[in-house]
């Protein structure tokens, strides 16, 4: 049995761990650390940037990794307004990408569709929770009236 260490914590895992980067595959002992690691670490920025040049905007892999950099920005728990929204706009152009790359009744299309309505959801229940809406759309008003 060949060992390694996981990337976030550094404790000692099998080499054939099943929680992965999908994008370089680098290796964790837990999803738990596979999410900090990506959000928290910085992970997904540099696997991304290199997915990028290396495979191109439109590459699949690219477009499935941005797709769930965005996830683990909506879902955590402690997601400021400025990851929601970052969330929402990565899926939205993620979702236009993939759309055009797969069409729209490819599984993968609609996931990521799927995922950028519970995005959306999310930031609409923050703003609603926080009343962030209601002064959005107060200030609006007092513009157009103006």
């Amino acid at each position: 049995m060949i060992l390694t260490t996981c990337s976030a914590c550094a404790k000692p895992i099998e080499y054939n761990a099943s929680s992965r980067c999908v994008g370089c595959q680098t290796r964790y002992c837990s999803d738990r650390c596979l999410r900090y690691h990506a959000h928290r670490g910085g992970h997904d920025d540099e696997c991304d940037d290199v997915a990028r040049r290396v495979l191109g905007e439109t590459h699949t892999r690219t477009l499935k990794m941005r797709c769930l950099y965005a996830v683990a920005l909506y879902r955590e728990a402690g997601a400021t307004f400025d990851d929601l929204r970052e969330a929402v706009a990565t899926l939205e152009e993620t979702a236009q990408n993939i759309r055009r790359v797969l069409g729209g009744t490819h599984p993968t299309t609609l996931d990521i569709e799927r995922d950028l309505q519970d995005a959306r959801a999310a930031l609409r229940e923050r703003e609603a929770s926080s009343g962030v809406a209601t002064r959005t759309r107060a200030a609006r008003a007092r513009r157009s009236e103006e």
